[in-house]
């Protein structure tokens, strides 16, 4: 089943940068094939169920062996059976209907 997803992981007792960890959780999820756009506060991850959960686990093992003792992480999920729709899709939807206001 494909879902989209937005993910925010949070690694807690590092410190208050924590956008080396956002790196190597970023690598994680190419290396996994998966559709990713990162914005300001997640990404957005696009792919089969199965392989977005798995690499989403590899992700928190990364960041404890990076010595992380504790991570947060908040994930949105959602899923369709009626059509397939990407993360573009979802966006183009919105800004069509942005310029077809006054």
């Amino acid at each position: 089943m494909k879902v989209l997803v937005d993910l925010c992981i949070v690694p807690i007792g590092v410190g208050v940068s924590l956008s080396r960890y956002i790196a190597e959780c970023e690598k994680v999820l190419t290396a996994a094939g998966l559709k990713t756009s990162l914005h300001s506060y997640g990404t957005n991850i696009e792919g089969e169920w199965d392989d977005v959960f798995a690499a989403i686990k590899q992700c928190h093992e990364k960041v404890h062996d990076m010595g992380a003792p504790r991570i947060t992480t908040t994930i949105k999920a959602g899923t369709r059976t009626d059509r397939n729709q990407t993360m573009e899709d979802k966006i183009d939807s919105v800004k069509s209907k942005l310029t077809a206001c006054p």
